[in-house]
């Protein structure tokens, strides 16, 4: 009998969950790329670490699992793919997140090694574009699009 009554109080979650989505009361977070720091880099390898900043504006919390997402520097595709993850960010609040993205860009893009080398010094412009995928079954996938510029003069080596 417990049972059913959580599938059904699931179920009802899941409906209402859409249902806000569609009537637009699920609000966007904000994402932004907070930081772009450098791990590792050689020859055969650099290892990137992308940190985010999000900002929940709904009164409720995002328990999200997973992050899709796509970040271009200067108008070229940097990092794209998806992360398993476990954050939680709580109603009205504002949290953060970092990936580790694992690049050969001598092999896959040298113009982007030449940005990130020359960038060290300004600014350089990014876009961001991705999805959370929350913890409740059938939920809807939370889009976010950010764009701006980002200062490399901080990325530690």
């Amino acid at each position: 009998m417990q049972g059913m009554l959580k599938l059904i109080l699931i179920v009802a979650g899941c409906q209402w969950i859409t249902a806000c989505q569609q009537a637009n009361l699920i609000h966007r977070p904000e994402v932004r790329l907070h930081e772009l720091s450098i791990e590792k880099i050689d020859l055969d390898e650099q290892t990137f670490v992308l940190s985010f900043d999000v900002k929940n504006p709904n009164p409720f919390p995002l328990a999200i699992r997973e992050i899709r997402y796509g970040v271009k520097l200067d108008g070229q595709r940097f990092a794209s793919g998806e992360s398993s993850c476990e954050l939680d960010v709580a109603a009205s609040s504002d949290s953060s997140f970092e990936i580790t993205v694992d690049l050969n860009l001598l092999r896959t893009a040298p113009d982007l090694l030449f940005i990130v080398r020359d960038g060290a010094s300004g600014e350089i412009p990014y876009a961001l574009e991705g999805r959370f995928v929350m913890d409740i079954p059938t939920s809807p996938e939370v889009g976010f699009a950010h764009s701006g510029d980002i200062r490399l003069s901080s990325i530690a080596y």
